[in-house]
């Protein structure tokens, strides 16, 4: 499951400060502020800007899970079992999902105690908890197909994951715009430093690759109910960034 994060760092400008220039300078721009120094030691400015994309996510991760209580550790766990097994049935068989697709997350058998002051820690049985990872792409079904999972045992679902597979679709958008934003940067910096903005001379993408922020949300706060009852899931849009560093010439 490829799940990127990324902190947004400050554009610096390192070197040795232009007589009678900037000594720093603080800019606030539309979606933040940043701060500057310029350099006159070799005659560059380096800064740093970000892009952003919105896009609809094609892509869900799913958390599905089953929980079991038993006398025993091996009941707990018997029992657990054989609900787990009808739930992955259901998604392999009637909903398609690849096994390739669906995997075990967590599993525990753990002991369960009450406590009361008369009678301190009391074991109770045992827990048995097993939860699968689902990838699930045909994003209008996911509501069907939780209630369906639920009515297959299934008790435990939780956050619902939205993302977009192939990040790079977005990538060219999101630097056209984060070198845009890199330019105003180094182009403020230029002009309070009394002096033009010269050449692109040099820039990298920070990371390598566009970075998805996905969007998480609670499967039972977010679910609708629609005119036949079922679970309707709401995927809504992610953000695909890119954050690139850049070096721009003086005159």
């Amino acid at each position: 499951m490829r799940v990127w994060t990324k902190t947004v760092s400050t554009a610096i400008l390192a070197g040795a400060l232009l007589a009678g220039g900037i000594a720093g300078g603080l800019w606030t721009g539309a979606d933040r502020a940043y701060a500057a120094t310029a350099t006159t030691a070799n005659g560059v400015i380096n800064v740093s800007g970000s892009g952003e994309i919105m896009a609809k996510p094609d892509i869900a991760y799913l958390s599905i899970g089953v929980q079991s209580e038993g006398n025993t550790a091996a009941a707990a766990q018997k029992a657990n079992a054989a609900k787990i097994n009808k739930v992955t049935q259901l998604l392999k068989e009637k909903w398609s999902i690849s096994a390739d697709d669906i995997q075990t997350s967590q599993f525990s058998v753990q002991p369960n105690y009450t406590y009361n002051e008369k009678e301190g820690q009391k074991l109770k049985g045992y827990m048995a908890n097993h939860t699968l990872s689902v990838k699930y792409r045909n994003l209008d079904k996911i509501g069907q197909l939780l209630d369906e999972a639920t009515n297959s045992g299934a008790n435990n679902v939780d956050n619902i994951q939205f993302s977009v597979e192939n990040p790079s679709a977005y990538e060219e958008a999101a630097i056209a715009k984060a070198l845009d934003n890199a330019q105003s940067k180094a182009s403020a910096v230029a002009k309070s430093a009394k002096r033009g903005l010269g050449a692109l001379v040099n820039v990298t993408v920070d990371g390598g690759e566009a970075q998805v922020f996905t969007q998480r949300e609670n499967a039972m706060s977010k679910a609708l109910m629609d005119m036949s009852g079922g679970t309707e899931i709401q995927s809504g849009q992610v953000t695909v960034k890119v954050q690139v560093s850049a070096q721009y010439e003086m005159r």
